[in-house]
């Protein structure tokens, strides 16, 4: 294992914006069971967050090994819903690496603005793997 906890503070910005359509927000809303509205329920920043996380677990200098992953944690802090029409962008920041006994753990915090840069959500993911040890 053995990660490379110089890479604490390392940045990843997503080199594309993400716009939010009203199917996304349906389809989104039918695959958690989410009640209808025109605004994203409070978990659909995933969609942008964990394809900008991408960036930093798969990261070679990591040292993550990502095929044996198991999401820990996550919570969201918004500043305002998520709506249709928004065009965002991903900015994610390795906060804490960590090895914990035969276990890898990574911290990720992902702040998603407008393209403006307006703070809409906070999104914040722990990712620990999973050790094949007896």
């Amino acid at each position: 294992m053995g990660l490379n906890s110089a890479l604490v503070g390392r940045v990843y910005r997503s080199p594309d914006t993400y716009e939010v359509g009203r199917e996304k927000i349906r389809e989104f809303r039918a695959a958690v069971g989410a009640p209808g509205g025109d605004d994203a329920p409070p978990t659909f920043p995933i969609v942008l967050a964990m394809k900008a996380q991408e960036a930093a677990v798969l990261d070679p200098e990591l040292g993550f090994d990502f095929s044996r992953v198991i999401h820990r944690d996550q919570s969201f802090r918004h500043t305002r819903p998520v709506r249709p029409g928004d065009v965002l962008t991903v900015e994610v920041r390795v906060t804490r690496v960590e090895t914990l006994g035969a276990n890898d753990l990574v911290a990720l915090r992902s702040d998603i603005r407008t393209a403006g840069g307006e703070d809409v959500c906070t999104a914040t993911t722990t990712l620990i793997t999973w050790a094949d040890t007896p």
